[in-house]
C-alpha cells in the first residue's frame, strides 16, 4: 500500500453582511447547567433603566472551555501588540434575570 497523505478537511463558513456588521455589547451574563453554557450578551445605556439581550450563544461545556482558552490566547497577543488592557472598576449593576444555571 503506497503511503497516501490525506488533505486536510476544509469548512466553508458563509458570513451574511447583516451577521457582519455585528452587534455591540458591553455586559455578558453567563449561566451554566450540567449540559451547557448560555452567554447572554447584553447593551446598557448610561440613564436607561431597561436593557435588552441583543443574542443569546449557547454551548457544549467543551466549546466553552474551547471559547475560554481561544479568548485568553487573543487576550495575550493583543496585549503583546497594544499593552496591557486595563479593567475599570464600574459600580455593580443590580440585575434581576431570574433563577440561574437552569437549563
Amino acid at each position: 500500500m503506497a503511503d497516501q497523505k490525506q488533505a486536510p478537511a476544509q469548512i466553508n463558513i458563509e458570513l451574511d453582511e447583516a451577521t457582519a456588521e455585528g452587534t455591540y455589547s458591553n455586559l455578558a451574563i453567563i449561566n451554566h447547567s450540567a449540559s451547557e453554557f448560555v452567554v447572554d450578551f447584553v447593551c446598557i445605556m448610561p440613564g436607561t433603566p431597561k436593557a435588552k439581550v441583543k443574542s443569546r450563544i449557547v454551548l457544549t461545556p467543551q466549546h466553552a472551555k474551547r471559547l475560554l482558552k481561544a479568548m485568553g490566547e487573543n487576550i495575550h497577543r493583543f496585549e503583546v501588540a497594544h499593552g496591557e488592557i486595563k479593567d475599570t472598576e464600574q459600580a455593580p449593576i443590580p440585575l434581576n434575570f431570574g433563577p440561574t444555571g437552569q437549563a
